[in-house]
């Protein structure tokens, strides 16, 4: 059971930035945790208002929480019967499934001010990961909201305590970093900065278990564990990159990486897909707000000379890639960017074979991040996979070391900073929050 004073604040929520690709999972995790508290509780009054500048964008945003909230019911059909069995007018399973979706949109309210917001007791921010963006709203929230509410940033890099002081909300603001989508993924990172509430941190974390999430935490430093760990993996496959184009050509270059994070390292999709999924803007931003905070040289030429050219990744509606270091159609990579040509070149047979020859091969093709994910060998076909991937002489094995090597001592790299407890803190947010197989701190390579 949630703790009183969380039960008492989940009556008056707000989301800001809701309509967006993070704020509208956030605004579906609340928006069933409070129709079903709505059922449970019928004498209190449950709202979620939401909150964005684009109308349309919150239309849509209502009618996905509408479809969503059919789903819900038709997976939750049992718990819906008992709280419907006194009601003689919900005989029909349908009927209980469309009560549901009913209740669910009477908790909504929408609107494109920040005024919205003002009698919630809990705020979610879930706006573009721009510090002064994030610091404007906050000041307008704290000078408009409740005195006792509480603010929840999806921040996924930007240092809490000092977010908080510049908007006079300390001891008021955690950061609660969803990953995409947070309606599926399992992990939120929570920061809590030095002079937080101790009431606030311990409903931050029930709230997590509500929402059927689970919690790593990281200490309030920039980037914190998740993108600390993936922004130096990037830019140490961009530097890769640069290494290998001169020999191999830019677009055969970044599909042998490609594949080494993808097939050689079995993960769910290769490095330079993965940047595109978040965004290029994205990147950049994160490095810029660990640059500025950290003093690290955190810099990204390529990833700034793709943006000057227009190529932004991202998703579009319906989660839809958008070109970035590569183009996508039906959802996997069909060509690659090439900034001197400013344009992509068709990943064809041609180039699949020039890849393969370069890399050489797979310890065990048979082999792959979806294969291993439910099996129950997995463990031990890793080991096997990365003992052999160790005594490969070709380039391929060679690379796949290499990365392997950095990503590790990346995350130790976290441990010793103190930004993660411990290593398998690490882990965690890698195979939780990224689908990794394995944690960066393992023993794969080491002599049996």
């Amino acid at each position: 059971m949630a703790e009183p004073d969380l039960d008492r604040r989940l009556r008056q929520v707000a989301v800001v930035g809701a309509a967006g690709k993070m704020g509208s999972g956030i605004a579906l995790l609340l928006a069933r945790e409070l129709a079903w508290r709505a059922l449970e509780q019928p004498a209190e009054s449950f709202i979620l208002n939401l909150v964005d500048l684009d109308d349309a964008a919150l239309q849509n945003l209502v009618r996905y929480l509408r479809a969503q909230a059919v789903k819900e019911a038709e997976k939750q059909i049992n718990r819906l019967r008992a709280l419907f069995q006194d009601r003689a007018d919900l005989v029909d399973n349908q009927d209980m499934v469309q009560e549901f979706g009913f209740e669910l949109l009477l908790r909504l309210r929408t609107g494109r001010t920040l005024a919205l917001a003002r009698d919630a007791a809990l705020v979610f921010e879930a706006a573009f990961e721009d510090e002064a963006l994030k610091t404007s709203l906050f000041r307008e929230l704290a000078g408009q909201c409740r005195p006792d509410a509480w603010f929840f940033s999806n921040t996924s890099s930007i240092p809490v305590q000092g977010l908080a002081q510049a908007c006079g909300l300390q001891g008021r603001l955690v950061g609660f970093h969803f990953y995409n989508p947070p309606a599926v993924q399992k992990l939120v990172e929570l920061i809590l900065p030095e002079d937080c509430d101790p009431d606030l941190a311990r409903s931050a974390a029930e709230l997590a278990r509500l929402l059927g999430k689970r919690t790593v935490p990281s200490r309030d430093v920039a980037g914190f564990i998740g993108n600390g760990h993936f922004i130096r993996e990037g830019l140490h496959a961009i530097r890769l990159l640069e290494q290998l184009a001169p020999d191999h050509g830019f677009v055969p270059a970044l599909c042998l990486l490609d594949r080494v994070y993808r097939d050689f390292l079995l993960r769910p999709m290769g490095i330079f897909q993965l940047m595109d999924y978040v965004g290029l803007d994205v990147f950049q931003a994160i490095t810029g707000v660990m640059g500025r905070h950290l003093g690290e040289e955190l810099d990204a030429p390529l990833i700034d000379r793709c943006l000057a050219l227009g190529i932004k990744g991202g998703q579009g509606p319906g989660g839809v890639q958008k070109p970035g270091f590569l183009d996508y159609r039906k959802g996997r990579p069909a060509a690659g960017y090439d900034p001197e040509r400013r344009d992509y070149l068709p990943l064809d047979d041609g180039l699949a074979r020039q890849v393969e020859t370069a890399l050489g091969a797979l310890p065990d093709p048979s082999l792959s991040w979806k294969s291993l994910q439910q099996d129950p060998a997995r463990e031990a076909k890793l080991t096997a996979h990365f003992r052999a991937l160790g005594g490969l002489d070709t380039l391929g094995g060679t690379l796949a070391r290499t990365c392997l090597q950095a990503s590790r001592e990346i995350a130790l790299g976290l441990v010793q900073r103190g930004v993660a407890r411990t290593a398998e803190d690490v882990n965690d947010v890698l195979k939780l929050g990224f689908f990794h197989l394995y944690g960066a701190v393992n023993d794969f390579l080491e002599s049996p």
